[in-house]
Formats: C-alpha cells, structure tokens, sequence
C-alpha cells in the first residue's frame, strides 16, 4: 500500500494545479487576493521577498480591474492562479471598457503623479508580463513568476 502512495506522490508532482476565483470589482476584496496569492506562492516554495513582490503585482492589476475594468454590467473581476512546480503564473481578466496599450508609456520618473504607474510596477516585480486589452471588451494581464532567479 505504500508503495502505491508514493507512486501517486510522484505522478502528482509534475501536475499542475489551478485556482480561479471571480472577485467583486470592490477595493476591500483586494487583501483577499493578495492572500491567496501569498498562500499559494509560499506552498510552491518562493521566498518572502518574491513572495512581497508577487502581492504588490497583484495588487497593482487587481486595483488596474477595479478602477479601469468597470462596465454596466461588470460586477466581478476574475483571477486564475495556474501553479507549477517551477513557476506562478496569474491571470487576470476584467470585462470593462479596455484601453489602447499601445498609448501606455513608461511614466517619467523625474515628474511621478498618482496613477499611470501599475503595469510599469508589475513588469518590474515579475519575470514575464502579458497585456491584452480590447477596446469595449476588457483587459487580461498575465503575470509570471519563476521560481528561483527567473528565467
């Protein structure tokens, strides 16, 4: 019977796993996220600085959906956490009004204001970062972490 148990360990151990959950577009929501997320990157093994930097990217897209990804009918946000033996990677998909990514600029950093600063702190704090937006349809960031020093 153990040998069994052990069989199933090491069949698991190449899986990968994912978590989805549909967030109310709501800023107290956000912590819960970030929760999640840390839960989820500590039990692959990320130190408490990736960890850190794995919730602040989560944050920032997160309240990215809250405050861009608004529409009439757009209660939710929804997040998937895909979790691999080697690497985080988190999706992020809102259904509001999207935006034209390719005006996004990298802000300037001798004239910082509030805002405009999100996706410039996400790509900064995780290995890989994918942003599809379209117009009238929502926007989907997709956020990797590696782990160990990246790829």
């Amino acid at each position: 019977m153990v040998e069994n148990i052990k069989h199933m360990e090491k069949v698991t151990e190449g899986m990968s796993d994912s978590l989805s959950i549909s967030v109310p577009s709501k800023p107290e929501y956000v912590s819960v996220v970030r929760l999640a997320a840390s839960s989820i990157a500590s039990r692959i093994g990320f130190d408490v600085e990736q960890i850190e930097d794995i919730k602040v990217a989560v944050a920032e897209a997160c309240t990215n959906a809250i405050q861009h990804g608004l529409c009439n009918n757009c209660e939710n946000y929804n997040i998937t956490f895909y979790i691999d033996k080697d690497k985080l990677t988190i999706h992020i998909v809102d259904k509001g009004n999207g935006f034209s990514y390719k005006k996004l600029r990298n802000p300037d950093v001798t004239t910082l204001k509030e805002g405009g600063l999100g996706i410039f702190i996400i790509k900064s704090l995780m290995d890989e970062v994918e942003v599809m937006s379209d117009l009238g349809k929502g926007t989907s960031v997709k956020m990797i972490k590696y782990l160990g020093d990246g790829c």
